[in-house]
């Protein structure tokens, strides 16, 4: 199976100047759990995601990359 970007998680921390630490502190989670969420090794839960666009003020859309889903 081919590993497909999925999320913008990484490129919009960079945009909004934040780290995967400061992440992981926000949601109480592990750094690795978020690196594998920036490296589309593994995606966050709808919940989890909810709550990063939260934190990072942006739309939910804004996070996910809904190309994928179009055939």
């Amino acid at each position: 199976m081919e590993n497909r970007d999925l999320n913008r998680l990484k490129v919009v921390l960079a945009e909004k100047k934040r780290t995967n630490k400061w992440l992981a502190e926000q949601l109480g989670k592990d750094q690795g759990t978020i690196s594998k969420w920036c490296t589309n090794t593994c995606q966050p839960s709808l919940g989890d995601f909810v709550k990063v666009a939260e934190l990072l003020d942006v739309e939910l859309n804004d996070l996910i990359r809904f190309e994928h889903y179009k055939k």
